[in-house]
């Protein structure tokens, strides 16, 4: 059997094939074309038992393409994988190398490849949290603005009300009121794509059965719903409601030996998404949802209210991973019990 590591880049990457005894086949650097890649691939297609590639920014192209070709893919974790500290010398074909190597002793940490539809739907909510941060710093902006100038105070729902003759009859100059109006049409122009991007996503999610089960969630409304179901993909690449916790930042990480804190180990380890919308979630939940607000008021007597808050982000977690397993409805009791 052989085995494929490939180490890619933004216009290149390093094929390597390795038998095994590990010793080296084939190893060359292409340039980032899918038909070159599998021209060099098609003598070792028989056999081949896989392909690794590493989970850069720019992998879609790649796994979509050799998939389609009928090899079997691999997309390795990058964050999980750690080589020997003593070696003197790494490059790119020694990554190449090493990936194959833990293809072959089933030792590879692997990243879930969503299913290319739904991936798509994924990236444009990732898109509307990249629109709503920078609607957030053109409002911040015309806060600091008037701040500046008057004195005066108004909340972020009021500027999104402005309009540029509310903007003229401010005690403010010409140039001051030249630089809110370009924040305000910035701030306009992003809205108007973020409620068409809204739009699209409840739209395509509405006909989950795990949609209604979420939007069923004391502080999950059709947003939060939409941004959990696309970054959770299928729940059954989660062995246990731990796992999927986990996954979503809401457990602590720590090295322990003999009952002391020798360290942490990779909190960045999960999907920072899934992250932000269980903690959006506890906030809306604490104030809306009694039970949920007199567990969080529990554990911020013990610690912190950032630590309760992650608490109730957690407790949610794991509810909405046995709803999603099991089809049931919210049931907010044995949540905060």
């Amino acid at each position: 059997m052989l085995f494929c590591g490939i180490d890619l880049h933004s216009n290149n990457c390093l094929v390597v094939v390795s038998d095994e005894a590990d010793k080296v086949v084939y190893s060359k650097r292409l340039v980032n074309d899918l038909r070159t890649i599998c021209s060099a691939l098609e003598p070792y297609r028989q056999e081949l038992s896989g392909v690794v590639v590493e989970s850069t920014y720019n992998w879609y192209w790649l796994v979509d393409g050799l998939i389609e070709a009928g090899y079997m893919l691999h997309l390795a974790n990058t964050t999980a994988i750690k080589q020997y500290d003593g070696l003197k010398h790494r490059g790119d074909e020694s990554d190449a190398r090493h990936l194959a190597l833990l293809l072959r002793l089933g030792l590879l940490p692997e990243g879930h490849i969503m299913p290319k539809p739904m991936r798509a739907v994924r990236d444009l909510a990732r898109k509307r949290m990249q629109l709503v941060e920078m609607r957030t710093t053109n409002i911040l902006s015309i806060e600091t603005c008037l701040a500046q100038q008057t004195g005066s105070y108004i909340t972020g729902r009021e500027i999104k009300q402005l309009t540029e003759l509310d903007i003229d009859a401010m005690p403010i100059g010409t140039t001051e009121a030249q630089g809110m109006k370009a924040n305000l049409a910035v701030m306009q122009a992003l809205q108007a794509q973020i409620d068409e991007i809204e739009k699209s996503l409840v739209s395509y999610c509405r006909v989950a059965p795990g949609y209604r089960l979420l939007n069923s969630v004391s502080g999950i409304g059709t947003i939060l719903a939409a941004v959990i179901l696309l970054e959770t993909g299928d729940i059954a690449r989660f062995s246990g409601p731990g796992n999927y916790a986990s996954y979503c930042r809401c457990v602590s990480s720590a090295h322990v030996s003999k009952g002391k804190k020798k360290g942490e180990g990779n909190t960045k380890n999960g999907n920072r998404f899934l992250a932000w919308a269980y903690v959006e979630a506890a906030n809306f939940a604490i104030r809306f949802c009694e039970p949920a607000r007199k567990f969080y008021q529990r554990k911020k007597a013990k610690r912190n209210s950032v630590v309760a808050i992650k608490a109730v982000a957690h407790k949610l977690a794991r509810a909405c991973f046995h709803m999603l397993k099991t089809g049931e409805q919210f049931s907010v009791e044995p949540c905060f019990s």
